[in-house]
């Protein structure tokens, strides 16, 4: 099972759109009424993100996004003191928010955060389920409705930046990957208000580049992309600019690679 970018039409302001794969929001239910902190895995813009923001919202939880970077800390995560109105004020981070309201803290891209990231949440990731917060003295239980989620793209990354295996095991795990070609024109069409059939060679040059990835391209054309792509022709432009600027560009600044990527999409979009 590898669901994929669901998501069809606009989002509504109660449920974000998203049609299932297969079993996915069934585990992710099941999982969070068990209390099991969950992993999501699959490449970039395949749908990850939404799914948790649809999720949240079918089961009424709060929920707190963090996109993770280089320079992210515990304490970004925790909380800090600072200094409001001439007095020193501790205030939560995001995770503790989350904690303490009983919601969905999602970390995105966790790999990327810096390693004393990991040491916060392993508390929260087995049958403790606590977050000691040592700058204020308490030791907060999470509450059932907590669940902790994060995600990463096993396919983008390196030595120094790889999830540990002790770290994997403390969660339930969802791969994600890219919808079949003709589920995923329906998506594309129903995202852009192209035509399906308009799209269906955009799907098809998307399916060609994907196969380059770990050759020519670090990564392949996500579904976010392939939108993007459709919304400009749909908006009027060229195919010929709209494949260049959604889907070629933004994939890689070598020359000859783009040069290469060009040839492909001509020999199939013409």
């Amino acid at each position: 099972m590898k669901p994929a970018l669901h998501a069809i039409g606009a989002a509504s302001r109660e449920i974000p759109s998203y049609i299932p794969s297969g079993r996915e929001c069934l585990l992710f239910e099941q999982a969070w009424r068990h209390r099991l902190p969950v992993l999501l895995k699959g490449p970039t813009g395949c749908g990850k993100t939404r799914f948790v923001s649809h999720m949240a919202a079918r089961l009424g939880l709060p929920l707190h996004t963090v996109a993770c970077h280089d320079d992210l800390t515990a304490a970004d995560l925790t909380g800090r003191y600072l200094l409001k109105g001439g007095d020193t004020v501790w205030t939560d981070g995001p995770l503790t928010r989350a904690v303490r309201e009983g919601g969905i803290c999602y970390l995105d891209e966790m790999v990327e955060a810096r390693k004393d990231v990991t040491v916060v949440l392993h508390p929260l990731t087995d049958d403790r389920r606590i977050l000691p917060l040592e700058r204020t003295g308490e030791e907060l239980t999470a509450p059932p409705s907590f669940m902790l989620v994060v995600s990463y793209n096993p396919g983008y990354q390196n030595l120094l930046k790889a999830l540990k295996p002790s770290t994997r095991q403390r969660f339930v795990a969802i791969e994600f990957g890219f919808l079949p070609p003709e589920q995923e024109i329906a998506v594309v069409a129903a995202e852009s208000g192209l035509a399906p059939d308009r799209v269906r060679p955009l799907v098809q040059l998307a399916g060609r580049l994907r196969a380059l990835k770990g050759h020519d391209l670090e990564e392949g054309v996500s579904t976010r992309l392939l939108v993007y792509c459709a919304t400009l022709v749909a908006a009027g432009a060229t195919v010929a600019d709209a494949v260049l600027a959604g889907m070629i560009e933004p994939l890689t600044d070598d020359v000859d690679v783009k040069g290469a990527l060009v040839e492909v999409a001509r020999a199939i979009i013409g």
